[in-house]
């Protein structure tokens, strides 16, 4: 009985060690994955001092550059960077609360949709060059626009828009130090989107920049649905379980429709815009937040690109099968296969796009009365394909449809003020 309690105690003994050593690895294991993971993704220190030595150098400037490098009044908080190569931080600029996103010279891999956005160029910082004139800059700025958004008849006024925010200190003249950081920026679809929409509510309103380093303002809410956990829980919960808490933690009913309205606004504005049209590239929760008054906002508008620019890389791009013709998560073409060549037409059409980020999200919780309807418009709209004659009318049509049925059933109540 002695030899049989020892042996036991023995037994006990080992499987407490083992699960002990276990969970020791496991725990250690995740924190280096962890720690690794954050030194490689936030690299702000790297981005600012980058930055500064250029702005102490007289190479660039900017609304932004004394308060970052001399007076310490812009700081850098929270990382929240998802690519080593784009830094984004929360930060204070004051008393103002912002975003600040910084883009790191060195790109790790061939990344396929950098073609729309040439890094390199922008981040040496030598254009344009020493003895450049103001009206030779106007040109420089104005071909580029060309070619990003299309020969529109007012891309004029687009470049009189980007010169006056080159103005960083509203002196009349623009500076080689400011053309340099202008220009850096403007290779940016996130920059010139926010010119392009600077009058419109649904994209966070630039605070400043220095270089192609650039504030814009913090958006309360994001995002636009979901449960930010850690990765290691992540992996464990059951998708099912998963979307559950995604739509407990939504607004009430009445908040997600003026959410939705947003977005379809949004839709409204990029197509056939002011200045050209803008495909919506990634149309997921991650890209929009809101604010405390359930305004959508974009939060990452990196994949918001002008289809112009789009049609020219993919008439470039060669390919095999019409995988190969994709940007961003959303906006795909097919394979030409007779010239293995991309097509320059997308299939699906920004709506589509966002009804479908939106289906789930509004039909959650949707009152009776309205829930038939809405789904209806819903499926008809992500049934929506960008190559078909009737497509603009339908595209109206729909878009006016679901705007009218979602503001009609909230617009007798607090929610839509």
């Amino acid at each position: 009985m002695f030899l049989w309690n020892k042996a036991r105690f023995s037994y006990l003994h080992m499987k407490y060690l083992f699960f002990s050593w276990l969970a020791v690895f496991v725990g250690s294991w995740v924190i280096y994955v962890e720690y690794s993971s954050y030194t490689e993704l936030c690299r702000g220190h790297e981005c600012k001092n980058a930055i500064c030595d250029k702005f102490r150098k007289g190479v660039i400037d900017g609304t932004a550059c004394s308060s970052l490098c001399e007076k310490n009044t812009l700081y850098l908080g929270k990382c929240l960077s998802a690519k080593p190569s784009n830094q984004v931080y929360s930060g204070n600029w004051g008393d103002m609360e912002g975003i600040i996103k910084c883009h790191m010279e060195d790109v790790p891999h061939y990344d396929p949709e950098a073609e729309l956005e040439p890094r390199r160029e922008a981040a040496s910082f030598n254009r344009p060059t020493k003895g450049t004139s103001v009206e030779k800059f106007r040109e420089m700025v104005l071909s580029h626009l060309k070619a990003k958004v299309g020969d529109q008849t007012n891309v004029q006024d687009l470049a009189a828009l980007v010169l006056g925010a080159a103005d960083a200190n509203r002196d009349g003249q623009i500076s080689l130090a400011e053309a340099r950081s202008a220009w850096a920026l403007l290779q940016l679809n996130e920059f010139l989107l926010a010119v392009v929409l600077q009058d419109r509510e649904h994209t966070p309103r630039l605070l400043g920049f220095c270089g192609d380093l650039y504030v814009v303002e913090k958006v309360p809410y994001a995002p636009l649905y979901g449960v930010s956990l850690p990765w290691a829980i992540e992996l464990w919960i059951p998708a099912g379980l998963r979307r559950s808490l995604d739509q407990w933690a939504a607004p009430s009913w009445p908040h997600k429709a003026k959410i939705a309205i947003g977005l379809l606004e949004l839709v409204e504005d990029v197509f056939h815009g002011t200045f050209g049209s803008f495909l919506m590239c990634d149309v997921r929760a991650a890209r929009f937040g809101y604010t405390e008054r359930h305004d959508l906002k974009v939060v990452d508008a990196r994949r918001i690109i002008p289809e112009a620019a789009f049609q020219e890389v993919m008439r470039e791009r060669r390919c095999e099968v019409d995988g190969d013709c994709v940007y961003g998560a959303d906006c795909h073409t097919s394979c030409d296969l007779t010239k293995h060549r991309c097509t320059t037409e997308v299939t699906r059409p920004n709506l589509a796009k966002a009804c479908g980020a939106l289906k789930d999200y509004l039909l959650w919780g949707v009152p009776s009365d309205v829930k038939e309807e809405l789904e209806k418009q819903l499926y008809a709209c992500i049934a929506l394909r960008g190559a078909t004659e009737q497509m603009e009318m339908e595209h109206s049509l729909i878009l006016n449809n679901l705007k009218t049925l979602l503001w009609k059933r909230i617009s007798h109540t607090k929610d839509s003020k």
